[in-house]
């Protein structure tokens, strides 16, 4: 992919990600937009030790636009948005109203100064990635080749974010559907690095370690292994990727994409990989996509190694999830799940892997 990098009007920086031979990216921005001042903090919970995000400006973001006045459109005539040029392949910028952000300022304490609840300036960075310039399109509707171009583009990101002092985790993910929360509807995910490694990583790489301690192999290994043999779970397989419904799946629709070789993240993959998970993933997509015969909401998250340690424990894979427990009926995080973290399905693992194959 032919890589430019150029800056917005507030100094915020824009990556174009295009074939090989496309035109130059000389576009300016010219709006008039003040430095983006984010005041992002941390503090951790002394009662679990996971780390919170307070990022109280994002309360000003931008919601629910019309479609003329979207700012992830490419820039028309009088109408300028957060992408100055007038079309785009893959467009990655940094986020106006960020959760983590490089220039927040402040010293690690404590609130209240009592030494319980440590408290941290919320650096890291904050990403929104645009997958086409097409407004009305969906993941699910890029070609291979645009997929395989989105791709490269996270494992750029994950790269240069990674190397980032203070970044400990890289987190691309898209958020579907006003179901889930969105309120842009073009095609767009975003990339997080966070100053912490998150709980549900630490969760997984203390799992991972124990389970290799024992018995000498990756559990991911392991896991995909009885998956690929059974086939009972397995929704699409490729030659490098198989997706499957996990066997203690929490959400009604729930699907896991997981590459055959361990790798701890996404630019680790090799170009083959890269291209038979296009394939694979729309496939995936498609199939949601018909469950319920409307556009799946969802959430798309990749599951990538810390930047910086336990990176040999790590197995790189995306998880796809949805709250639709039907076509017009939503999966609710209530007592049981918010209360004490234990998930209740309606719906078997084995039945959402056959309600997803059956779908065309």
């Amino acid at each position: 992919m032919k890589r430019t990098v150029r800056h917005l009007a507030d100094g915020r920086e824009i990556i174009y990600f295009d074939a090989p031979g496309a035109t130059e990216r000389t576009a300016e921005d010219t709006r008039d937009l003040p430095r983006v001042a984010a005041a992002s903090e941390i503090r951790r919970d002394p009662l679990t030790g996971e780390w919170v995000a307070m990022a109280a400006h994002r309360q000003t973001r931008t919601y629910k636009p019309p479609a003329d006045l979207c700012p992830l459109c490419p820039t028309k005539p009088g109408k300028p948005s957060e992408i100055p040029e007038p079309d785009y392949d893959v467009a990655v910028f940094e986020n106006r109203f960020p959760s983590f952000a490089r220039n927040v300022l402040g010293d690690p304490s404590t609130v209240d100064g009592a030494g319980l609840v440590p408290v941290a300036p919320g650096v890291g960075r904050c990403e929104v990635v645009c997958f086409t310039s097409d407004h009305d399109g969906s993941f699910a509707g890029l070609t291979a080749k645009q997929v395989r171009a989105v791709v490269d583009a996270w494992a750029d990101r994950t790269a240069e974010l990674s190397a980032m002092h203070g970044v400990e985790q890289v987190f691309p993910f898209e958020n579907r559907g006003e179901e889930i929360g969105v309120t842009l509807h073009h095609p767009h995910g975003q990339i997080y690095g966070y100053p912490f490694v998150t709980p549900k990583t630490e969760r997984l790489l203390e799992v991972a370690r124990a389970y290799e301690a024992e018995h000498g192999r990756p559990v991911m290994g392991d896991v995909l292994a009885a998956e690929r043999a059974s086939g009972e779970r397995v929704v699409v397989a490729g030659e490098h990727w198989t997706a499957f419904v996990p066997p203690a799946a929490r959400w009604p629709v729930q699907v896991q994409i997981v590459p055959h070789r361990q790798v701890p993240d996404i630019p680790a993959l090799s170009d083959a990989e890269r291209d038979d998970f296009a394939d694979v993933y729309l496939e995936v997509l498609r199939r949601c996509d018909g469950l319920y015969d409307r556009p799946l909401p969802y959430i798309a998250a990749w599951n990538q190694a810390p930047a910086k340690r336990d990176r040999e424990l790590g197995w790189l894979y995306l998880e796809v999830f949805s709250v639709l427990r039907s076509k017009d009926k939503l999966k609710y995080l209530a007592g049981s799940e918010s209360g004490m973290a234990v998930w209740i399905n309606d719906a078997t693992p084995e039945q959402i892997a056959d309600r997803l194959r059956a779908t065309r």
